[in-house]
C-alpha cells in the first residue's frame, strides 16, 4: 500500500510541476510578447511623430485658421470636449483677443459653443450681444463683443468632441447658410484629423482602434488595451514621444539643421552603443 501511496504522490508532484513549468512558460511568453508590442508600439508613434507635418497644438490651429479662411471670419476658437470635468476646453484661438480666449474652460450647455457641442446642432446668431444664448461673461472676460457668430460640432463616430466657434464675418453683417453649411463640411473632415492625432498621442487608443479594426474582443482586446494604458504612463515611453517632437522641431527648422541634428545622435548612439554595460 505505502509503495502505490508513494507512486501517487510522486506522480501528482511531477503533474503539479509540470504544470508551474507550463504556467513560468506562458508567462515568459506573454512577457515576450508585451515586450515586442511596446517596442513596435513606441517604433511606431516615433516614425509618425517625426513624420508629421505639425504637432497636436500646431495641427489645431491650421484647422481653425483654415475654417476662418474658408468662411472670412475675423476671429474665432476651436474647443473640444474634457469628458472627466464635463467642460469644453479652448484648444485654439485667433483674431480678436485670442490670447486671453485660450485660457477659457466653457462648461457644456453654457453659450453658443457650450450649447453646440452639448446639442450637436450647428447655429448662426446675427446681433449675437443682445442674443441670450451668447456667453456674456464670457465676452466681458475677454473684452470681446462679436457682432455675429456661427459654431459648428465637431462629430467624430456619431461623438461630439467639440465645436468650431467663427466671429464676425468679414464684409457682411453676418454668416449666411451657405457660411453654416460649408463650416459643417469642413467640420466633420477636421473632426476625423482631430481624432487621428489624438490618438497617435495615447498608445491605450491606438492599440483600442487597431483592436476595433481587427475585431478583436473579449478578454484579449481588455488585458491588451489595459497594457496601452500602462505604456501611457510609462515615462520611458513619454520621454521617447517627447525627444520625437525636438528631433522633428530641429528637422523642420532646415536641411543644415537636420544634417548637424543627424550627426549628433549618430556619434552618441554609436558611444551608447561600445560603452561597456
Amino acid at each position: 500500500m505505502s509503495g502505490g501511496s508513494g507512486t501517487e504522490d510522486a506522480a501528482a508532484t511531477i503533474a503539479k510541476l509540470e504544470q508551474e513549468v507550463q504556467a513560468l512558460r506562458l508567462r515568459l511568453e506573454q512577457n515576450f510578447a508585451a515586450t515586442c508590442i511596446c517596442d513596435a508600439l513606441t517604433e511606431a508613434v516615433l516614425v509618425d511623430e517625426l513624420a508629421a507635418p505639425a504637432g497636436h497644438s500646431e495641427l489645431l490651429e491650421m484647422i481653425l485658421e483654415t475654417a476662418a479662411g474658408v468662411i472670412s471670419a475675423r476671429a474665432g476658437a476651436l474647443f473640444l470636449i474634457d469628458e472627466a470635468a464635463g467642460d469644453l476646453v479652448c484648444e485654439a484661438a485667433i483674431g480678436g483677443s485670442a490670447e486671453q480666449v485660450k485660457a477659457i474652460r466653457v462648461p457644456l450647455g453654457h453659450g453658443i459653443a457650450g450649447g453646440v457641442a452639448l446639442s450637436g446642432l450647428p447655429l448662426a446668431v446675427s446681433h449675437a450681444s443682445s442674443d441670450p444664448r451668447w456667453a456674456k461673461d464670457v465676452g466681458e472676460r475677454v473684452g470681446y463683443v462679436p457682432d455675429s457668430i456661427v459654431c459648428v460640432p465637431l462629430f467624430y463616430a456619431d461623438s461630439v468632441i467639440g465645436s468650431i466657434e467663427l466671429l464676425d464675418k468679414e464684409g457682411a453683417p453676418a454668416f449666411s447658410p451657405a457660411d453654416l453649411h460649408a463650416l459643417s463640411l469642413f467640420a466633420h473632415q477636421a473632426a476625423v484629423t482631430i481624432e487621428q492625432s489624438r490618438t497617435r498621442l495615447n498608445a491605450g487608443a491606438l492599440l483600442a482602434s487597431a483592436l476595433g479594426e481587427q475585431g478583436v474582443e473579449g478578454a484579449v482586446a481588455q488585458q491588451l488595451r489595459g497594457f496601452g494604458t500602462l505604456i501611457d504612463r510609462d515615462p520611458s515611453f513619454r520621454a521617447s514621444l517627447e525627444l520625437a517632437r525636438l528631433v522633428r522641431e530641429v528637422v523642420q527648422a532646415g536641411d543644415r539643421e537636420r544634417q548637424a541634428c543627424s550627426d549628433i545622435l549618430r556619434n552618441f548612439t554609436e558611444y551608447v552603443r561600445a560603452r561597456p554595460s
